[in-house]
Formats: structure tokens, sequence, C-alpha cells
């Protein structure tokens, strides 16, 4: 009589359906849509050929009723494929390796205090907001260090632009000026 001894992730190992409800469904999706929109048709119009009955064409099941099986579907999808990277992210990998999570809390955050992350440091509706506009910097701030006076008009003389044509930089011929009648 021998014991069987199973590991940590064995024990914690869940149902076949639990675990592979999301790539069946994926696979249902890419197969219903593979018959409605490829097998069906073509077989709509050998049948008809077959019959010798007027040419219709073949109408998908998926899209009547404004598509709503492709919209309900991309939702369940998307949705569980969202849940599956938060919870790999998270550890529930089946006894993997843990990685850090993206920041997305596990509990609702609540108003008035710090939230961790983001783009500034900025808390609830109790801190103040963060503006650039009556501080020392950001947008309309005077610059830092000292400014040079711009220079006044017409003391600078302004070179002849070069005219440059065709590949590799080269100087546009100067064509004589014509006179003007």
């Amino acid at each position: 009589m021998t014991t069987e001894v199973k590991s940590a992730s064995e024990t914690k190992k869940e149902d076949w359906m639990n675990s592979k409800w999301r790539p069946m469904m994926g696979w249902m999706y890419m197969l219903v849509c593979t018959m409605d929109m490829v097998i069906f048709p073509i077989l709509w119009s050998l049948l008809q050929t077959m019959t010798h009955s007027p040419i219709t064409q073949w109408n998908p099941l998926t899209l009547q009723g404004a598509g709503l099986f492709h919209i309900a579907m991309g939702a369940v999808l998307g949705i569980a494929a969202f849940g599956r990277t938060q919870e790999k992210l998270g550890g529930a990998n089946n006894g993997g390796l843990q990685t850090p999570g993206t920041g997305f809390a596990s509990s609702a955050p609540t108003f008035g205090q710090p939230q961790a992350g983001g783009f500034s440091n900025s808390g609830g509706f109790g801190s103040p907001a963060p503006s650039g506009f009556g501080g020392n910097s950001g947008f309309g701030a005077p610059a830092s260090g000292p400014v040079s006076p711009a220079p006044s008009w017409g003391t600078t003389p302004i070179a002849a632009p070069t005219v440059v044509a065709g590949f590799g930089g080269k100087p546009a011929p100067m064509q004589p000026e014509q006179p003007q009648i």
C-alpha cells in the first residue's frame, strides 16, 4: 500500500471546467464564426445549385439582431482575458512564479485619501488639485535664469537663402533674371 504525496500546486488544482472555460469559449466562438461565415454560405450555394432553385445570398445567423451575438461574445472574451491576466499577475498561475501586480487595487479606493501610483501624487477629493498656473513651474511660469533681450528689428543682416533641388542637396542652377515688361 503506497500513499501518494501531492504537491501544493496539485492540491490547489481546480476542476477542468473551471480552468478551461476561457479557452473553450474562444474555440466555440471561432467555430461559430467559421461555420456561419465560411462553411454555411458555401453549403447554401451548393444546395441552391443542386436543387436548381433561384440563388439567394446567405444571411449569417449571428449577424441578425444587429450582431448582438458578436457584441456579447466580444465582451465575454475580453473580460475573461482581462480577468485571467489579473489572476496571472496576482500569482494564481497554478503554483508558478509570483509576479508583481499592475497597480490595479483589489479593494475599492476611499475618497479623500492619497492613492498610490498614477501620474502625480494627488489624493482624492480632500486634497488640493495640482496646478501649474499658480506655481513656479509649468506653462506660463517665468523662465529660470537670465533672459537676453530680443535683438531689435533690422540690426542683423539676413543671408540670402540657398535654393536646393534634386538628390544630395545640390544647389539649383541660378537663372538670370528676366526683365519685366
